[in-house]
């Protein structure tokens, strides 16, 4: 059964050396997604509600600027807003499951839709907070016990913090 394997970079740099060492160890770019605050735009517009045209204008412009080459690679690059916790950068298919925390209709932002995908609500509150204060979240879908342990060793040797593979939906 596929299983997500999750941790944290504490810098959009380290995301993107774990990034390039998953795609040398022949993940797809469709297997590998990444989530990170917005530092290019303001906190503020996640709680506003005049019209959404200035706000994706504005976001969708600083989503082209922040990647560095590993990152560009994923597939379906975005920004989006999570009521309550602000603004966002995704890419890959983690973007599907925070799809409702965007919108509003996933109960508890980051940490909703974490839950969503089977991780325990303690572990998933965490990785919210620590998103939160700057952390870069990258989860893994991987199809067996090898792949399993490929990204773990990657995420580990590119010290890669809270790592776990304990989700067993597939993103």
């Amino acid at each position: 059964m596929p299983t997500s394997v999750f941790c944290l970079a504490t810098s959009e740099s380290q995301a993107n050396s774990i990034v390039d060492r998953l795609r040398v160890e022949c993940f797809s770019s469709n297997s590998i997604s990444v989530l990170f605050p917005d530092k290019n735009t303001t906190r503020d517009y996640a709680n506003e509600k005049p019209t959404k045209a200035p706000r994706s204008a504005s976001v969708g412009a600083s989503a082209g600027g922040v990647f560095g080459a590993g990152l560009s690679w994923l597939v379906g690059i975005d920004s989006l807003a999570i009521h309550g916790v602000g603004p966002f950068i995704t890419a890959g298919p983690i973007m599907a499951a925070l799809g409702g925390a965007a919108d509003g209709t996933t109960e508890g932002g980051i940490s909703g839709a974490l839950i969503g995908l089977g991780m325990p609500e303690n572990e998933a509150k965490s990785y919210e907070g620590k998103v939160r204060d700057g952390g870069v979240l990258i989860a893994v879908l991987a199809i067996d016990g090898n792949q399993v342990k490929a990204v773990k060793r990657v995420f580990t040797t590119e010290g890669a913090e809270d790592i776990s593979g304990e989700a067993t939906s597939p993103l």
